[in-house]
């Protein structure tokens, strides 16, 4: 396992839309522990294949909700290999979101509060599962990254453009300093 350098925006590579995996297989299960050893160290909870410069249809989540008696969090692991979604709830929820390839930024956006997600794991079980909430909203984030879109482009030109000043400018200080 190893730490993959995160592709940021503007990166054109994060803009690429993602292959489907052919096979999942041992090449496929080094890429997902490589990726939720770089989402860890990050940190944070969802990370795309994309991401890492490598486009292909893979999503690891971990959304790190419960603590256990230590005060650590417990993990909870998941991999979504060629994620599919469908029937969005009608319902919506606005969570202030924010990305590894976006570091340090944030905004509100809107998303379906559930959907129906297939998609297989690491081993190659095909799953179906209706999925709400936080979990929701994170698999809708890291599945945009799969189609070459970045949670900024959910936001007006005037939000987006805000947000990519910022981000220039933190850039600017990290390496004046």
């Amino acid at each position: 396992m190893s730490i993959r350098p995160i592709l940021e925006a503007p990166d054109p590579r994060l803009r690429v839309i993602s292959t489907p995996v052919e096979t999942v297989d041992d090449g496929v299960r080094a890429l997902i522990a490589d990726m939720f050893e770089t989402m860890y160290d990050a940190p944070g909870i969802g990370l795309a294949a994309v991401q890492v410069g490598v486009p292909k249809r893979i999503l690891v989540i971990d959304l790190q909700e419960d603590e256990g008696e230590d005060g650590e969090r417990i993990r909870n692991p998941r991999v979504f290999i060629n994620p599919e979604l469908s029937e969005p709830a009608e319902e919506f929820s606005v969570y202030n979101e924010g990305c590894l390839s976006v570091p340090d930024q944030y905004a509100d956006v809107e998303r379906p509060v559930a959907i129906q997600a297939r998609w297989l794991d690491e081993q190659g079980v095909a799953h179906d599962e209706r999925i709400e909430g936080m979990l929701a909203t994170c698999l809708q984030h890291e599945m945009d990254h799969l189609e070459g879109i970045l949670f900024i482009d959910h936001l007006s030109k005037l939000k987006r453009d805000m947000v990519m000043k910022k981000l220039e400018k933190a850039r600017r200080m990290k390496r004046a300093a």
